[in-house]
């Protein structure tokens, strides 16, 4: 099991040594390997029940060598959500492959701004990225704090939400959580789709 930064040290700054501890893992991938991985976890959502059952569902652009969902919008029968970094907030945008993307504020594609706004009662999954997920399910993200904020509201917090992280940031350890900390429903990783939770 690996070992947690020291106890003594600030809850912020042990989540920044495994922040960066798994962004560089990340990004070290093999580009043949990252792809071969992302090909693995697309395959896996696409024959998951919760993935084939969801006619509505909000992705992401993949940045940072995150898992690349590209194989998951070739499927027509979906309509698809991106998000917009608008402020400390998060805006969803309607999205199909065909439409142009954006660059926006942290360097990642987004939808236009002026693409159709997508409501929770709208939505029946969201594909959520992530720097780790522990065996909890709660997830590490960038500090920005962006899924926090959504998570914060009943309305998207009722979503099914499924963590996207390769196998190595899926890993065996607690690290602190805040009051404000929502675990997500499922993860998946190149080894298959896992639920938490009863």
């Amino acid at each position: 099991m690996e070992k947690l930064p020291d106890p003594t040290m600030t809850t912020n700054y042990q989540k920044k040594i495994l922040r960066d501890r798994f962004l560089q893992q990340r990004q070290a991938l093999p580009v043949k390997l990252w792809r071969s991985q992302s090909q693995r976890i697309c395959h896996h959502l696409a024959n998951s029940p919760q993935f084939m059952a969801a006619r509505t569902i909000l992705a992401y652009q993949n940045c940072h060598q995150e898992p690349n969902l590209d194989e998951l919008f070739t499927d027509r029968t979906k309509q698809w959500g991106l998000p917009r970094c608008v402020g400390k907030e998060l805006l969803w945008h309607d999205w199909q492959p065909s439409e142009p993307l954006v660059i926006g504020r942290y360097g990642i594609l987004e939808p236009h701004s002026k693409s159709p706004l997508m409501m929770p009662n709208q939505i029946d999954s969201i594909l959520v990225p992530a720097v780790a997920i522990d065996r909890r399910g709660y997830r590490l993200g960038y500090g920005g704090g962006y899924y926090d904020r959504l998570f914060a509201d009943p309305l998207w917090r009722k979503i099914p939400t499924i963590g996207i992280v390769f196998d190595f940031a899926y890993i065996n350890l607690d690290w602190s959580i805040e009051p404000w900390d929502i675990p997500l429903d499922a993860v998946c990783t190149e080894s298959g789709l896992a639920s938490f939770g009863c």
